[in-house]
C-alpha cells in the first residue's frame, strides 16, 4: 500500500493526447525533495493480440531547455522539408452509429 500511496503523491498534472491509432499521455510527477519531472509515454494497442505496448522517456528539468529547442529544430526541419497533415479523429453519431472523421490538417 505504500508504494501505491507514493505513485499517487507523485503525479501533480496529466495531459493525454489521442493521436489516431496512438495515444500519448504527458505527466508532470514530483520527486521525493519536490522537483518536478516530466514523463512522456506512447501506448499503441497491437492489433494481432490487443495488447496496449508502451513505451516511456523521463525528462528533468535540467534538460526541459535543450530538449525542447531539438524536438523545435526537427518538427521546424520535417515542416520545412515535406508536408506535413495532421489527422483529426472525432467520433460523432449519425443514425445511432458512432463514426470517426478524418480530416486533414496542415501545419
Amino acid at each position: 500500500m505504500g508504494d501505491f500511496d507514493n505513485k499517487e503523491r507523485e503525479e501533480v498534472f496529466s495531459k493525454k493526447v489521442r493521436a489516431g491509432k496512438r495515444t500519448y499521455f504527458f505527466d508532470v510527477k514530483s520527486t521525493r525533495a519536490g522537483d518536478y519531472y516530466i514523463t512522456v509515454t506512447e501506448s499503441k494497442k497491437r492489433m494481432e493480440d490487443g495488447v496496449f505496448v508502451k513505451h516511456k522517456i523521463f525528462l528533468y528539468k535540467e534538460d526541459f531547455e535543450k530538449f525542447a529547442e531539438g524536438l523545435n529544430e526537427v518538427v521546424d526541419y520535417i515542416k520545412s522539408n515535406q508536408d506535413v497533415v495532421e489527422k483529426r479523429y472525432e467520433a460523432y453519431e449519425s443514425n445511432g452509429v458512432h463514426d470517426k472523421i478524418d480530416d486533414d490538417f496542415s501545419f
